[in-house]
């Protein structure tokens, strides 16, 4: 186990770096790094015809969100249909089907990368480039774009004055804010995990596919085709970006992808810092050090107690092997150099925040780790991905402030802005959607027992629709990947679930900071309802389960639960 608390270790030392910097870098305030970035910015406002400096109000930040993604819908969507006529396709792979197409089109816009095709049979490198690649850059930097409006609105934008007087309209320029996330945080690391990646044995050319003769001269195949490509830098921005769609079908449990323990430490360490960076940044960022703190201690209190959950799982035999010599622990689906630890910390990793890679297939965990990666993704808030996680906890904080401020007789209020009837229909059309879209597409799709495409009977054949919608909604992108997943109801279903899960989890918070932005700033007194408290944050871990894991555990008892009260009973 110690590689588990060594690697965990790293992850908050770096994070801890990275977000000090990212606070500097990202904010509103002149700083020394200007010196280096803001001369080729300015090349790119002028360019862009941007002004840089003109601040928008929620609304603006979201027509600009929603008319620059579909912009790369229509383009990236065009790639993959006739990526037979482009250039960079040495293997003559043909053009995706139209459902097959929209669907890998919507998974990469929405930051998921869920992936119903096997990536190095399917896309040309042009696709895998021109179209994967730059989603996977552009997408986390516009999530994070939108947290920093987020933050803005809830703080008072970049003008103290018409703070103060309830007049904000000014929560940043999101064309801005995108550019700089891309240049100084994701494309300097980025640059620097390719290199470490290519240096451990990750392909990084562009040459085609390579023919090798199988070592075992006895075998019937004589001959063995292995697909390369520059594989390293999407590896590299497929983690850094919780993105997780991998270059090849099983994403970083194969070797290619992941040679080595020292890859595989790498890319764990990837998977979570920019997301744990963001909380430390947020501190800086806000002038709220405490809030930030509290941000940290309720996140990582659900994240180690999934960790230890996950570990314990899948320590247990595989009942398929119960008593048999090579029982301990569970190794199905697992590869042999990475061992069960490594393989349980990546899934609970990868499921709380938006990433979805994999090193081990999440299908054949043990119930309880199963359970613990569907629960991640159900929280949404656990570190969660970039940008979208921490306007998820900030839902769930407005939440508690006013349910906290209803149980105690106080008027709900949060940093001086009063939480009223406008701001509580929205957050709660929020809340209710998350349920209603999930099990009434479960419902539906295990009612027709001819589209599930599912390889289990019973409470996993449950979990693996549920698992599969619960990823969409949470732009995770994992799966139990006992599905086929490749057909129209699957492409087209899991898509409208993708756009729900992106948009409305961006757009309805943005629109209640921009209204609490607009009242006026109500002084601090004895009265007021302090947020930064240990016994608000045990509130906030109170409110978060009532309103994640209980709300669904019907459906899980149908699932892992009951799959895991099954087996034991089997023993």
């Amino acid at each position: 186990m110690w590689e588990v608390f060594v690697t965990l270790a790293i992850i908050v030392a770096a994070a801890w770096a990275l977000g000090r910097y990212m606070s500097a870098a990202l904010g509103d305030a002149p700083t020394r790094i200007d010196r280096v970035f803001a001369p080729i910015e300015k090349v790119l406002y002028r360019l862009s015809g941007i002004d840089a400096n003109k601040g928008m109000s929620w609304q603006g930040i979201a027509k600009a969100f929603l008319v620059s993604n579909l912009v790369l819908a229509v383009i990236v969507q065009a790639i993959f249909m006739f990526q037979h006529w482009l250039p960079l396709n040495p293997d003559h792979i043909p053009g995706m089907s139209w459902d097959l197409a929209l669907h890998t089109m919507i998974s990469f816009l929405t930051n998921t990368n869920q992936q119903h095709y096997s990536g190095q049979a399917q896309l040309s490198y042009f696709s895998q480039l021109a179209g994967v690649v730059t989603l996977q850059v552009i997408t986390p930097a516009m999530g994070l774009a939108i947290a920093l409006a987020v933050l803005r609105g809830l703080f008072g934008g970049r003008n103290s004055a018409a703070a103060k007087e309830g007049q904000v309209r000014d929560l940043g320029n999101f064309y801005a804010d995108t550019v700089r996330v891309t240049g100084r945080v994701l494309l300097p690391l980025i640059l620097l995990l390719s290199l470490l990646l290519t240096w451990q044995g990750v392909p990084s050319t562009f040459d085609g596919a390579k023919q090798i003769t199988p070592v075992d001269a006895a075998a019937e195949v004589k001959e063995q085709i292995i697909p390369v490509g520059p594989v390293a830098p999407m590896v590299a921005i497929k983690q850094l970006g919780t993105n997780g769609g991998g270059w090849y079908g099983p994403n970083s449990a194969v070797p290619l992808e992941n040679p080595t323990p020292l890859s595989n430490l790498f890319q764990l360490v990837s998977i979570v810092l920019i997301p744990m960076a963001i909380v430390f940044m947020m501190g800086r960022f806000t002038r709220r050090p405490k809030l930030a703190l509290l941000t940290f201690g309720v996140m990582a209190f659900f994240s180690l107690a999934f960790i230890a959950s996950a570990q314990w799982s899948e320590l247990q035999p595989n009942v398929a092997v119960e008593g048999l010599a090579t029982s301990q622990p569970n190794m199905e689906g697992k590869e042999q150099r990475f061992g069960p630890a490594s393989s349980a910390l990546w899934s609970t990793l990868t499921t709380q925040t938006s990433n979805g890679s994999v090193n081990a297939m999440h299908d054949s965990l043990n119930p309880v780790a199963g359970l613990v990666a569907i629960s991640g993704m159900l929280i949404n808030g656990i570190w969660g991905g970039i940008g979208c996680g921490l306007v998820n906890f900030l839902v769930y904080l407005l939440v508690t402030v006013f349910l906290s401020g209803l149980m105690i007789g106080r008027s709900p209020e949060i940093y001086g802005r009063k939480l009223e009837v406008g701001e509580m229909r929205l957050l709660s059309v929020l809340v209710l959607l998350q349920p209603v879209i999930l099990l009434a597409a479960t419902a539906l799709t295990l009612s027709i027992p001819s589209i599930t495409g599912n390889s289990n009977p019973g409470f996993h054949g449950v979990s693996q629709v549920f698992y599969e919608f619960s990823s969409s909604f949470a732009n995770n992108g994992s799966g139990f990947e006992g599905l086929g997943d490749a057909t129209k109801w699957w492409n087209l279903s899991c898509s409208v679930v993708l756009l729900l899960g992106r948009y409305a989890c961006f757009i309805i918070p943005l629109a209640v900071v921009g209204r609490l932005a607009m009242k006026r700033v109500a002084p601090v007194t004895s009265g007021t309802l302090n947020i930064e408290t240990p016994t608000f944050a045990i509130t906030l871990i109170a409110v978060i389960v009532l309103l994640t894991l209980l709300c669904f555990l019907p459906v899980l008892v149908l699932g892992p639960i009951g799959e895991a009260l099954s087996l034991t009973a089997a023993i």
